[in-house]
């Protein structure tokens, strides 16, 4: 059975829960645990490629090109796993899919809300 583990603190940036995630990942995968993490980033930006590193921080880049938070980079060094653009999401990637979606027809002219298309 699938189990999810949360860690969350908040919008505050350098708490820790970047590296709280990737440790307690390390020791269940230590225990035999199949792990993997997701990073997700409210903010609307749909990655930190263009964010000013004094605000946010150095982006890590994946093996597949994606510019990601920095987060990610410790999930690969603590975790026997490649990390992809698939394990980070931010608000605005979201919303460029939806309004991709939208721009296409795939809503059949309806009004598209945050609820229930984003949510």
């Amino acid at each position: 059975m699938t189990k999810y583990i949360f860690i969350t603190g908040g919008v505050v940036s350098s708490l820790g829960k970047g590296i709280a995630s990737a440790s307690l990942a390390a020791i269940l995968e230590s225990r035999g645990l199949k792990v993997t993490l997701l990073k997700l980033d409210p903010y609307i930006n749909v990655d930190p490629g263009t964010m000013s590193p004094f605000q946010h921080g150095e982006v890590y880049v994946t093996e597949d090109g994606a510019e990601t938070d920095l987060d990610l980079g410790h999930y690969e060094r603590f975790v026997r796993t490649t990390m992809t653009q698939r394990n980070n999401f931010t608000s605005g990637r979201i919303y460029e899919r939806v309004i991709r979606k939208e721009r296409r027809g795939d809503y059949l002219g309806g009004t598209v809300q945050v609820i229930p298309h984003i949510t």
